[in-house]
């Protein structure tokens, strides 16, 4: 799904991210499970991962990133009229996430809601986000991505226990100044007919928590790593594409590919698909890991302060996650 043209432009006014204190390292993992550091870092490009307190919970550290992101905005907390948190690692059930965060964060009169697109979250909510401004139904939206993976994963698996991390980023959206384009293009999709290829079976619905769901870990994330590389790598090399045509760039023109930071390889074969160099992706699955709907939120927060953009530039950012879902956007800076 393409997003159609808005009646009025949406831009990024700011970003913001939060990581936990603790830094868990491949060599602490050696001492966890059957793994070495050279094998983590040679398929996946994983060096370390960060991880929540116990009392670390999604909502505040996606508060913490939106405290930041607001104090370089300028937006006070009771000009947010719209929250709009996408992760799959909620606080509970409900009240949403973006509930909690509005507590935190003192923003009272802001309408509040979670989004379900796993790692593409970010990208689902901005899009929401964007439609929401762009028709003049609100005018400061807090778009956030959050996440304790550390609480899905099952530590004894060795090869998905390795990919994932902590964390949140948070992005202030309002309407475009004069002669700005924002945010020029969104594709969205998704296939539920693989769904069973990255999931989490137990503690929903269709199969509540029970003692089963536990002695099986089915209550944690569960993978088929060849499987979802290949589609992840299709999906968004094609959406890319799409999202570059449907507002009438080319590659050569974009100044900085912020990818979904899951895999180093995936990253790679992305680039070789759509013609751009490594060199133009930010990369920062190396100190972080897979934080699914944080992952992209961070690293573009990340790329901006480090001066990988400036004023004007066109930024391309691409994810993929469970459902399948895939996302991809053209900003410009």
């Amino acid at each position: 799904m393409s997003s159609p043209a808005t009646i009025r432009p949406v831009s990024i006014v700011s970003t913001g991210a939060y990581v936990p204190e603790r830094i868990l390292t491949n060599a602490e993992m050696e001492k966890m499970v059957d793994t070495t550091d050279e094998w983590i870092y040679s398929r996946t490009g994983i060096r370390e991962r960060h991880i929540a307190r116990d009392d670390e919970a999604s909502s505040d550290m996606g508060a913490a990133a939106a405290r930041v992101a607001m104090r370089d905005a300028g937006v006070d907390p009771e000009e947010i009229d719209l929250i709009i948190v996408g992760t799959c690692t909620p606080d509970m059930a409900f009240p949403s996430t973006a509930c909690f965060v509005q507590k935190l964060i003192g923003a009272k009169n802001a309408a509040c809601m979670d989004l379900s697109a796993a790692c593409s979250g970010f990208l689902y909510a901005m899009e929401v986000g964007r439609q929401f401004i762009s028709t003049g139904q609100a005018t400061t939206a807090l778009i956030l991505g959050a996440e304790k993976l550390s609480t899905v994963t099952d530590w004894t698996d060795r090869t998905t226990c390795v990919l994932f991390g902590d964390g949140a980023g948070a992005a202030i959206l309002k309407p475009s100044p004069d002669g700005a384009r924002g945010i020029m293009s969104s594709v969205l999709g998704a296939d539920g007919t693989l769904s069973d290829l990255l999931t989490i079976r137990g503690g929903g619905s269709r199969n509540p928590v029970s003692q089963q769901v536990v002695d099986e870990n089915s209550n944690t994330i569960q993978m088929a790593g060849r499987e979802v590389f290949k589609h992840a790598v299709t999906q968004m090399a094609d959406a890319a594409t799409a999202a570059l045509a449907s507002c009438g760039v080319s590659i050569d023109d974009i100044a900085c590919i912020i990818p979904h930071q899951a895999n180093a390889r995936i990253i790679q074969a992305i680039g070789q698909k759509i013609g751009a160099p490594i060199e133009k992706f930010y990369v920062n699955v190396d100190r972080f890991g897979n934080t699914s709907a944080a992952s992209i939120i961070i690293a573009l927060d990340e790329a901006a302060r480090a001066g990988r953009m400036k004023k004007g530039d066109l930024v391309l950012m691409v994810v993929f996650g469970g459902g399948f879902t895939w996302a991809t956007s053209v900003v410009e800076w």
